[in-house]
């Protein structure tokens, strides 16, 4: 069997996490079967599970690559930007978002795997928020910890909201989240 390159094998992973995140958006978790999977990434089981040795395990790597472009987003572009592009998502995926959180909550072997997945990104996203507080973007009378995990509810309240089918006021919202993260006089 001829070698591949790592050029091959990242191409081919982004395949396959790009047609799970279509099967997944369009039929969630549960619906998304062996064959639907098979279908929307365009190659056989075995080929999908050479690569990700279960659903499951396909989906959680889906969730990290999203949760990792995420941080990205708010990185590269600001908080805003993150919270538009969540706002602007699919419906169905952001309902799938909402079940990987149930996975969470009802697995606690899985939610402490999740934690301990991304050291170096938690570790950067706290970098990032003292860079904002040292800078004067963002207020420093609270620990970066306490802005993250303020963060992180916006953002999963804007997803609910979403997959939910409500409208967001986005820009209202954002005007109340400046105003809570500015910096105190």
């Amino acid at each position: 069997m001829p070698k591949r390159s790592e050029a091959h094998l990242e191409s081919r992973r982004e395949q396959i996490l790009d047609g799970a995140r279509r099967a997944f958006s369009r039929y969630g978790y549960e619906g998304a079967t062996v064959v639907k999977l098979e279908q929307e990434i365009g190659l056989s089981r075995g080929a999908i599970f050479n690569y990700y040795p279960s659903k499951y395990e396909l989906f959680f790597a889906l969730a990290s690559t999203q949760q990792a472009e995420a941080l990205g987003i708010w990185k590269e572009q600001g908080f805003e930007a993150l919270l538009r592009v969540i706002a602007e998502e699919n419906p169905d995926w952001l309902g799938v978002y909402l079940e990987h959180a149930r996975h969470l909550r009802t697995d606690p072997a899985l939610r402490k795997r999740w934690k301990e997945r991304t050291p170096d990104e938690d570790a950067s996203a706290r970098e990032h928020l003292l860079a904002l507080q040292a800078s004067g973007e963002v207020r420093d009378d609270v620990t970066p910890d306490a802005i993250g995990a303020f963060l992180g509810l916006l953002v999963d309240g804007v997803a609910l909201q979403t997959s939910a089918g409500f409208p967001v006021d986005l820009d209202s919202a954002l005007g109340l989240i400046r105003d809570a993260l500015a910096p105190r006089k």
